[in-house]
Parts: C-alpha cells; sequence; structure tokens
C-alpha cells in the first residue's frame, strides 16, 4: 500500500506524539462521559441538575427565565462555532501560504520542511474541524429543546407535561455532550499547535491540556460545590 507524501516525511517520533495527542483526546472523552461510579464528571452532575430544570419548568410560570437560559446556551454555541470557522479559514490561509511559515521556522531553528509544516497545520485543523460539527450539531439540538420546551403544556395536571419535559431534558443533555466535545477539541487545537515546535512539545501541551480538562471534572470547587445537593 503506497503512503501518501506527506505521511512519509514524517518522522517516527511525530508519528508518535501525534499518536499520544488523538489518545490523550480520546481517553479524556471516555472518561468524562463514562466516570466511574466513586468520582462522577461534572458533565454528569450538569445532566442530572439539567432533569431537576426541567422539572421545576413545568411548574413555573411565567417561562420567561427558561427561555433566557435556552437563548443564552445557543448563543454559547453559535460563538464558538464561528470562531472555529474564522480559525479554520486562517489555517487553510496558512496552508496556502506555508513559504512565510517556513521562513519564521528557520528564523526558530525549526523544522522548515513545508510538506511536514502543512501536517501539522492540519492536524490543528482537524481537531478545529471536529468542534466545529459538535458545535453545530448542539446549536441545533438547544434549537430541538426550546421547541420541546415549549410543547409542554402549562397545566402540571396534564399527563402530558412531565413526559415532554423529560424529553426536553434529555435532549438538552445531549445538545450539552456535543458541545462539551467540541469545547475538548478546542483544548486539544490549542495543544496542537505546540507541534510546531517539535514533537516533545506536542506531547507536553497534550499532556497539559488532558491534566486541566480532568481536574476541571473531577477535582473542581466547581464540582463540590455541585455535590452539595442538600442544605
Amino acid at each position: 500500500m503506497m503512503i501518501p507524501l506527506p505521511l512519509q516525511s514524517l518522522s517516527l517520533p511525530d508519528a508518535i506524539a501525534c499518536a499520544v495527542a488523538v489518545g490523550l483526546w480520546w481517553i479524556t472523552g471516555l472518561l468524562v462521559e463514562h466516570p466511574p461510579a466513586r468520582r462522577i464528571s461534572v458533565s454528569r452532575l450538569m445532566g442530572d441538575y439539567r432533569r431537576d430544570w426541567m422539572v421545576q419548568f413545568v411548574t413555573r410560570s411565567p417561562r420567561i427565565f427558561d427561555a433566557n437560559v435556552i437563548d443564552s446556551l445557543r448563543q454559547g454555541t453559535a460563538f464558538f462555532a464561528s470562531a472555529c470557522m474564522l480559525a479554520i479559514g486562517g489555517g487553510v490561509a496558512l496552508i496556502g501560504n506555508a513559504a512565510q511559515l517556513q521562513g519564521l521556522a528557520q528564523d526558530l531553528t525549526l523544522e522548515t520542511d513545508n510538506l511536514v509544516i502543512e501536517l501539522k497545520i492540519i492536524f490543528v485543523l482537524a481537531f478545529l474541524a471536529n468542534a466545529l460539527l459538535k458545535f453545530v450539531w448542539a446549536h441545533r439540538l438547544f434549537g430541538y429543546c426550546s421547541i420541546m420546551m415549549a410543547a409542554v403544556p402549562n397545566d402540571p395536571a396534564d399527563p402530558l407535561a412531565y413526559h415532554r419535559a423529560g424529553q426536553a431534558a434529555e435532549i438538552n443533555i445531549t445538545a450539552a455532550k456535543s458541545f462539551n466535545r467540541g469545547l475538548r477539541s478546542i483544548y486539544f487545537a490549542l495543544a496542537a499547535l505546540a507541534w510546531l515546535l517539535g514533537n516533545g512539545a506536542l506531547i507536553v501541551a497534550a499532556v497539559a491540556a488532558t491534566v486541566v480538562l480532568l481536574r476541571r471534572e473531577f477535582a473542581s470547587l466547581s464540582r463540590e460545590v455541585m455535590l452539595q445537593r442538600k442544605p
């Protein structure tokens, strides 16, 4: 099987560093979305709060607050999606003009092979593209959630009220999961930029991104506050 030319230019240490970064990204997502029973993640805790939110939503009148929250969530996903599109556009433009980046690399005594530099930029763009797709889907799911919330009867005694609220909660949780996946991809896209400094820098940056993400999910002050469910 013929290996594409850019991959032929990639050294073994670079390939290992790339694999480590991708592996850490995948493992981080797995731990966050499927945490051990004895150590629940912030994302899972927030899922429970989203269900509680929809239970309170049924009896809340008026429901202006809930509409504002959903609107703010959609604005957040739209902002990140737009930022990813701009970053991807900049990266593609940089690939088309890699000569300038090669000159900078020569000044910094870094890798100067155009093909390798382009491959490293594409690696960053892959994370950004994944983030963009996740944010776009999260934005659409939050839109579905808002429509399902609007379909919840105003009368709490209506047999459909809590059923539809529960459906809205699950769609909300799915949207949040997609949003969080997009955020993780952004963290690792930033870490992937370190590859321009060398394979060692990529591994260090990927480990740092993993530590930051796992600390915020499993050892942050916000998590301790969320665990305080009862006075």
